[in-house]
């Protein structure tokens, strides 16, 4: 009774605290209406949706230590909702309908409001249906409230996206009737007699013939092509601009908004300053290009010194497809494209968790539509001990889509990063919890440990505990991990300097770590952030039980 007492004056005193803060600081308030729109890339014209009449919606402004009130009215005649990625919050202010909140009916308002507690890039989408990949995104930029750890000019947002001319709904209805629909890159006889010159007949007929048992094909590394590349709602050919003065240090906040596509980002002529990772600050990394997977942010430093225009070139990474834009001194000018890229990465046995060196074949004949739940002896496998050493320690050694940069320089790993100043104590876990990242090609139907969303039950973490998730990804897709409401501290083997994300990037054939304080009670989102992937399974509800009862919060429905 004295305890349950005491728990009751403590709830009370957090949530005293809680309003107390809420009326001294600062409220940013904003207003969205969420609209049916047209999406023109100057090549199609596709109704989509956006924030405030576009897409993407305009970028919100924070500084750490406000409080965010954003009213959204819902002008579709459909259900919305807006997640805030990245964001800690309460989780009723999450945005994940079914899960946090019921969504916003159509005609509703809803208002989000929540404190402030952190700096950098982040960004925000609708976490309803398809409506994200359809145009329902746009950019978040929190100051700090004392000034950042690097110097800079000026700034822009370059939110990349992989526009569709088809909507999201059709698109995975026509992956869901033949998974390869929108592979434009299937091997050809040309193909087939290159190879026969580079590695001989036996050893390319042994390839396409362990291929074929699978029915799989080692240029499915983008689900999803014929899009159109876009920075900041500008194709290539349209060209968003940002002007800069020769010797500025300008600040790019990359976001990676697209359904599906990974982009591999150079600026020629420029070295990158890597200065932060999904919004936390990382030690400084010198760099000519890096890999973005979707859903992450990365803010580089550029310092363009001549009175010329500079291109930004992001190719996806299997070379389908490419945005464009450029930095310039003056208004009009336009960088010119670089040759894209020719050199489409092809899959091999290793990003199926395999050693084919020392493979026949011949105990693959009961792969095909091969569900990958039952490889996890193969796929989690640590390949670093297995001979010659792995270019990066992300990739599985032998992998076909470990990246080189262009100019041959410096390509970022997640082994480069390292935390600017520790957000959390080093401590050892309590325990681990097992992550397989499976599927089945054929049905196009992805999972969590070979079991799909709906059949599923929650993950469970205790507050205050420190749980270490392990990852082991048993397909052939590379899979953006998002842990909605905690941080997630990656495992690069830097100890208390891991740096912080709120996205991991899982490769093909690897086993990754990464570890969370669970220190926010409620019920959260935790799945692949490409689209089609969460929408077929590769999901899970997460409940953090215990800790401080959450403070009442008006949901603003009006």
């Amino acid at each position: 009774m004295k305890q349950k007492f005491v728990r009751s004056i403590l709830s009370g005193m957090l949530a005293a605290a809680a309003i107390a803060m809420s009326s001294t600081a600062y409220a940013a308030n904003y207003d969205l209406t969420v609209d049916y729109v047209t999406i023109d890339t100057g090549e199609t014209q596709t109704r989509g949706i956006g924030y405030n009449g576009s897409s993407p919606g305009p970028t919100l402004r924070f500084t750490k230590g406000e409080t965010a009130t954003i009213r959204v009215t819902n002008n579709l005649d459909q259900p919305t909702s807006i997640h805030w990625h990245g964001i800690i919050l309460p989780y009723q202010m999450d945005g994940v309908p079914g899960i946090s909140f019921p969504g916003i009916a159509p005609g509703e308002t809803f208002t989000y409001q929540f404190p402030v507690q952190q700096s950098g890039t982040y960004w925000f989408h609708s976490h309803s249906g398809f409506q994200e990949p359809d145009g329902a995104y746009g950019a978040i930029l929190i100051a700090p409230q004392k000034r950042e750890p690097f110097k800079f000019d000026r700034e822009y947002v370059v939110v990349l996206k992989d526009k569709h001319p088809h909507s999201g709904a059709r698109i995975l209805r026509n992956l869901k009737m033949m998974p390869d629909y929108y592979n434009r890159k299937q091997r050809t006889l040309s193909d087939f007699i290159d190879d026969v010159s580079k590695n001989g007949l036996t050893p390319t007929l042994s390839e396409r013939g362990d291929w074929g048992k699978m029915r799989m094909t080692p240029t499915d590394i983008e689900d999803v092509q014929g899009f159109v590349g876009l920075i900041n709602g500008k194709s290539p050919r349209q060209n968003w601009t940002g002007l800069f003065k020769p010797n500025e240090r300008v600040r790019l906040r990359f976001i990676n908004a697209s359904a599906m596509t990974y982009f591999d980002v150079r600026i020629p002529g420029l070295t990158m300053t890597v200065v932060q990772a999904d919004g936390n600050n990382v030690q400084p990394v010198k760099v000519d290009e890096f890999r973005i997977s979707v859903a992450e942010t990365y803010d580089v430093i550029v310092q363009p010194k001549e009175e010329k225009a500079y291109g930004i070139m992001a190719q996806s990474m299997g070379r389908s497809g490419f945005a464009f834009a450029s930095l310039a001194p003056r208004v009009g000018m336009r960088a010119e494209i670089p040759p894209r890229r020719t050199d489409a990465p092809l899959l091999t046995m290793a990003d199926m968790g395999m050693d084919h060196s020392s493979m026949d074949g011949s105990g693959m004949d009961d792969m095909s539509g091969m569900d990958h739940s039952t490889m996890s002896e193969m796929a989690g496998m640590d390949h670093s001990g297995m001979g010659a050493p792995k270019a990066d320690p992300f990739y599985a050694s032998g992998s076909g889509l470990i990246p080189k940069a262009v100019n041959g320089g410096k390509f970022l790993s997640y082994s480069d990063l390292k935390a600017q100043k520790p957000l959390y104590a080093d401590r050892p876990a309590t325990r681990e919890i097992e992550l397989r990242l499976t599927g089945n090609m054929e049905r196009y139907s992805w999972s969590i440990n070979g079991i799909k969303y709906e059949d599923a039950e929650p993950i469970r973490l205790k507050y205050g505990e420190r749980v270490r998730f392990k990852f082991i990804n048993e397909t052939m897709m590379s899979h953006p991990m998002h842990l909605h409401g905690m941080w997630s501290i990656l495992d690069a083997g830097k100890g208390k300097w891991n740096p912080v994300k709120h996205t991991i990037n899982i490769n093909p054939g690897t086993t990754v770590y990464s570890e969370t304080e669970v220190d926010a009670p409620g019920e959260w989102a935790f799945h692949c952030h490409l689209t089609y992937h969460m929408a077929t399974g590769m999901f899970r509800k997460v409940i953090v039980e215990g800790g401080p009862a959450v403070a009442a919060l008006k949901n603003g429905s009006q």
